[in-house]
């Protein structure tokens, strides 16, 4: 068989498949710089949502440290017995911190006082 003859049409197709060909290339082209930039733009939110959680969680624990403190402090000055109370509510505050940094990273649960068992256990 031979080849149909070059007519008006087959120039038109060259003309087509070039045009298909470069619109392709640039839509590949432009797809990729998308992804690279949807990439780029996933990883700079991951790592802001990280610093985000660790500047709540050092807050929590420092917000209770210095509460504990200022209420020791307080009774203290009442009081009139300096030290003591300031000690003790701080070793408080640290517990409390301790204890709100663990909760707010899912390492211990939040008693739901609808679902505690009887007797404690």
């Amino acid at each position: 068989m031979t080849p149909p003859p070059a007519g008006p049409d087959s120039g038109a197709d060259d003309d087509y498949a070039a045009r298909h060909a470069r619109l392709r290339a640039q839509l590949t082209e432009r797809e990729e710089a998308e992804r690279a930039e949807n990439e780029r733009i996933e990883k700079r939110a991951r790592s802001t949502t990280g610093y985000a959680v660790a500047f709540r969680l050092s807050t929590e624990f420092v917000s209770a440290v210095v509460v504990g403190l200022a209420i020791g402090w307080g009774l203290d000055w009442v009081a009139g017995t300096l030290p003591l109370f300031m000690v003790i509510f701080l070793l408080l505050g640290f517990a409390a911190g301790v204890l709100n940094v663990l909760r707010s990273a899912g390492l211990i649960q939040t008693p739901e006082p609808g679902k505690r068992r009887p007797g404690g256990r």
